[in-house]
Parts: structure tokens; C-alpha cells; sequence
């Protein structure tokens, strides 16, 4: 991921092995909160969104399926539950039989969603287990990983890794051309730094559609991170493309989407 770091406990470890596992990071990292102008911790009240979304993403690494991801977002008047299972596929699964669970729960505002509750559950791989607690009175962010906690500021409009795809549906990105945002998957916090192009298009096996292009800002010899956000469905993210520093591809498409307002 591009950026600038901030607060950061992440175990960086390396293994072919954990090939599968590592992919699913960036992947899932780079769908994130927008424009800290528009990222105020939410009152009360609650913005309109859809009460339900269940979507479906295929993983390709270079070209190859590698893995599936089935989420569900649920919304219960000012609250929202949300959840994340990865599977690994083909050969792969046989040497990565464990699920990554992500979960993610907090509540429902004017501005989105704000977090109180991110957990990254790996079956097989307790010890990556990551876990953040989110205490907006107190504006302090706890991160617990390898049995550590560790409490950092928490920044205004802060999302986890994963309720950040989903704060796109809350966001009037139309006219926004840059956005800048603090995200967290439990094990560190970062700032990052992306660019928006309007009135492009995304085509993925559900069909081509109208799309917001997302795109990390270009550093040397970092990876690049680039969503296409289908804007007749609530700015989902329909594709995500990772591109390492050495040229290697991660992709996410999604192949199901049900929505229910």
C-alpha cells in the first residue's frame, strides 16, 4: 500500500506459504474511507443506506483464481454489523484450508459508519489474529495483536479495513478529485493518499457499469492500488487491482451483489 505510515504494529513477515493470506491484506486494505471533510464522526441520526448487502468476489493472483470472498452488511436502524469470510481455491486451498473472518460492528450516522469493533480472525494462524477497539469520547484507538495492546490517537472519520468499503455508500464523491484517510487493520494505522477520476467504466462478469476510478497516489518503488466503484450501485467497489513494487497483479472482482434498501 502507498501512503503516508502512521501508527504501525504489523508483524511484516515473510512466506510463500502465506502467499494466499498476504494477498488478501492489500486487497482488502485498500478499500477505505474518503476525504476527511466528509469523514465527521456521525451524530445520532442516521444517513439513508441500504439495509442489507450480500456481494461475492472472486481473488485472482497474476491471472489465476486463487480465492473467494463472501461479505454481508447488515443495518439495523442506527447500527451495522458487518461481516468478511475468505477462502482460498484450486490447488491453493490445500495447503490453506483455514478461512480469514473479518468482522466489523459499530454504528450509523448523517456521516456513515463509525466504527466501535474491528476483528481479523486467521483459522489456522491464531497468532495473526488482530483485534481494534474504538473509543470515540476518549478519541483513542486500541490495537491487540500477538497479545499486545497498544493505544494510539484516533482520528476524526477513522474506518477499519473493512467497513471502509462499505462507507462509500454513504459518500457524495461525485465532484471529489482527491481524498486523504486513516485507516486501521488492527494491527497499525495508517494516512493514505488517492485520486479520483470520473466517468469511467468497469466491466466484471456481472456486466460493464458506470464507474468512480480510485487510484493511490504514484510513489517509487511502491505497490499501486487502484477501485473502480460502480456509481448506479451505491459507489460499491465492483473491482480492486494491487500492483506490487516487482509488477506482480492482486485482483478482487466481484461476481454477486444483492442489495436491499
Amino acid at each position: 500500500m502507498t501512503g503516508t505510515r502512521g501508527q504501525n504494529t504489523e508483524d511484516r513477515g515473510q512466506g510463500c506459504c502465506r502467499g494466499f493470506a498476504s494477498a488478501m491484506n492489500p486487497i482488502l486494505s485498500a478499500v477505505f474511507c474518503l476525504l476527511s471533510s466528509v469523514f465527521c464522526p456521525p451524530s445520532s441520526a442516521f444517513a439513508a443506506s441500504p439495509g442489507s448487502v450480500q456481494a461475492v468476489y472472486d481473488v485472482y493472483k497474476g491471472g489465476i483464481k486463487i480465492g473467494q470472498v463472501e461479505e454481508v452488511y447488515t443495518r439495523d436502524n442506527d447500527h451495522y454489523t458487518l461481516s468478511s469470510t475468505t477462502r482460498a481455491t484450486g490447488l491453493l486451498a490445500i495447503f490453506r484450508p483455514g478461512k480469514i473472518l473479518i468482522s466489523s460492528s459499530g454504528l450509523v450516522g448523517l456521516k456513515g459508519l463509525q466504527p466501535l469493533l474491528f476483528n481479523d480472525h486467521r483459522e489456522g494462524h491464531e497468532s495473526r489474529n488482530r483485534r481494534a477497539e474504538f473509543d470515540w469520547e476518549a478519541r483513542q484507538l486500541t490495537l491487540i495483536q500477538h497479545k499486545q495492546r497498544t493505544v494510539v490517537p484516533l482520528p476524526e472519520g477513522t474506518q477499519d479495513r473493512l467497513s471502509a468499503m462499505y462507507q462509500f455508500m454513504f459518500l457524495p464523491l461525485e465532484s471529489a478529485t482527491t481524498l486523504d484517510f486513516p485507516m486501521t487493520n488492527g494491527g497499525k494505522l495508517d494516512i493514505y493518499n488517492y485520486r479520483i477520476t470520473p466517468g469511467q467504466h468497469v466491466t466484471v462478469p456481472l456486466g460493464t457499469f458506470k464507474a468512480l476510478y480510485v487510484a493511490s497516489v504514484p510513489e517509487k518503488d511502491a505497490s499501486k492500488t487502484e477501485i473502480w466503484l460502480a456509481v448506479d450501485h451505491a459507489n460499491f467497489p465492483y473491482k480492486m487491482v494491487i500492483t506490487d513494487g516487482d509488477g506482480g497483479k492482486f485482483s478482487q472482482v466481484l461476481t454477486k451483489f444483492d442489495l436491499v434498501p
